[in-house]
């Protein structure tokens, strides 16, 4: 009896803690299910967390590219009255700053998703220094500090990095020093040895005091910055500068003394590119290029980015071309060979990379450069085709553009200071050394120029160049096209309208 009933109370006791068991089972698949939905949930919100912030990206690039753009083109206007020409280049830095800041809200999202990736591009170095350079010595200047440079003579013209990460880094590391140091210097080194550059930024400011420079480097850490005198930002700059400096396989390093200033040191691998030089000639206007002239293309959905390459390209003495989406751009050069094309990455319906293959497949061997403003992202990554040349980023730089297209071109620059000293007034006083087209031909070229219709002056004595015994006079004519000197151009039509009796 005593062994039945001890057998009796185990059952029940061993199917209470079944049931027990059973119950906290279906509580944890029930907590399981709810952590996974909240994950997924999470995952979702940040997904489209992303996808916003890359499309807000995109959206604030288009209307930056344009004046970025325009800003540089202005800069080359020589009837722009000096004192305009600061506020020029105000404008040119503030745009360029506003793009580092879009860099950074984009790194903060791949960060934050573990997918930050870099590029390996060819740089034009010394370009790429001096920009950095015009950028940051009138912001020190303005605070009373002075700006010092120093670069390594045996720093080649063209390296192969990053240049997107790469600018990030330095502009990090600069607006740093400026921002936290009140008096004194800030000191910008670049020295290069066996293919790794160092570079150096030194200040004289409040410096890091010992306990805070451990931390230095973790997300949102300011140290007595959030309390000593509150400097705007949120403690991601460094953060963001170890990320980018290690993932392009460097090292950062610091040497800090509070209330005597900073030193921070960066070393990088940058490969040297042994080419020609193709830079532009410092302080020089570029007017043309040896050789016939050459037609490119530019495809993109953007009307004002098509306007914008026309007004950079057209002056440098190139046909150009526009498209609006790829079918029509395949319309377009259906029966021709261009020389080159420009194309945007993303457009609706057919895209770049799209275009691009059928391109290739209609027998299209000319250099394609592709335009994004977002370089380096997914844009570029896992895109699948190999048939493009090049790739620029927008907002574009037009000196970096012309450098582009001179190396696949194989282009020799043509400056002002280059063409022979047969004159505008030579030009007008000799007009029957020359011999002038049709007097129908002339007509309608006074009457574009009396409206001031630019492209069209250059539409017609493109088809009047195509009669070899036109090419003296529309050579001639360009010059005054090409300085926007209207009223020159009238009197040199007028003297041989003049010379055929039609005076």
């Amino acid at each position: 009896m005593l062994a039945h009933d001890s057998r009796v109370v185990a059952e029940e006791e061993s199917s209470r803690q079944n049931t027990l068991l059973l119950k906290e089972i279906a509580a944890h698949q029930k907590t399981d299910a709810a952590l996974q939905n909240a994950k997924e949930t999470a995952e979702a919100a940040n997904r489209a967390k992303s996808r916003y912030v890359v499309g807000l990206s995109h959206e604030l690039r288009t209307p930056l590219n344009a004046v970025l753009g325009y800003a540089q083109i202005l800069e080359r206007d020589e009837t722009i009255p000096a004192p305009r020409q600061s506020a020029i280049k105000v404008i040119r830095r503030s745009a360029d700053h506003l793009s580092g800041l879009i860099d950074g809200l984009l790194d903060i999202s791949k960060i934050e998703a573990g997918r930050l990736q870099v590029q390996s591009n060819e740089i034009n170095i010394q370009d790429f220094l001096d920009q950095i350079i015009d950028m940051f010595r009138p912001q020190a200047q303005a605070k009373g500090l002075t700006f010092r440079h120093e670069r390594a003579r045996g720093l080649p013209q063209y390296v192969r990095s990053d240049e997107k990460r790469l600018r990030q880094i330095l502009v990090n590391l600069l607006s740093n020093a400026i921002k936290f140091t009140d008096e004194g210097t800030v000191s910008f080194d670049v020295t290069y040895r066996s293919q790794v550059a160092t570079f150096t930024v030194t200040d004289t400011g409040r410096g890091i005091a010992q306990k805070d420079l451990a931390r230095i480097y973790e997300p949102f850490q300011r140290g007595e910055a959030e309390t000593i005198k509150p400097m705007p930002g949120l403690g991601l700059g460094l953060t963001i500068t170890q990320l980018l400096t290690n993932t392009l396989g460097g090292e950062i390093s610091v040497e800090s003394e509070k209330d005597v200033g900073s030193t921070f040191r960066v070393r990088l691998m940058l490969s040297s590119v042994d080419r020609p030089s193709t830079a532009l000639a410092p302080e020089k206007k570029i007017v043309s290029y040896a050789g016939p002239r050459r037609t490119i293309v530019v495809v993109d959905d953007n009307e004002d980015h098509r306007d914008l390459m026309m007004e950079v390209l057209s002056p440098l003495d190139f046909v150009v071309l526009t498209a609006q989406s790829g079918p029509d751009c395949l319309a377009l050069i259906e029966a021709m060979q261009p020389d080159a094309f420009l194309i945007d990455i993303s457009m609706p319906g057919m895209s770049g990379w799209q275009l691009v293959d059928r391109l290739r497949d209609a027998g299209q061997t000319a250099p394609i450069l592709m335009l994004s403003a977002n370089i380096g992202d997914t844009a570029i990554i896992g895109a699948g085709t190999d048939g493009h040349n090049d790739t620029l980023a927008k907002p574009v730089d037009i000196r970096k553009l012309c450098d582009r297209l001179a190396v696949h071109l194989g282009l020799q620059w043509v400056y002002d200071t280059d063409l022979p000293p047969v004159s505008l007034a030579q030009s007008r006083a000799k007009p029957g050394a020359i011999q002038a087209p049709a007097p129908a031909h002339l007509q309608d070229l006074i009457a574009l120029g009396e409206i001031g219709y630019i492209r069209g002056i250059e539409a017609k004595l493109d088809s009047l160049a195509a009669e070899p015994e036109n090419l003296a006079f529309t050579e001639e004519a360009r010059r005054f096209v090409r300085a926007f000197d209207l009223a020159g151009y009238a009197d040199y039509l007028q003297a041989f309208d003049r010379k055929d009796g039609h005076g």
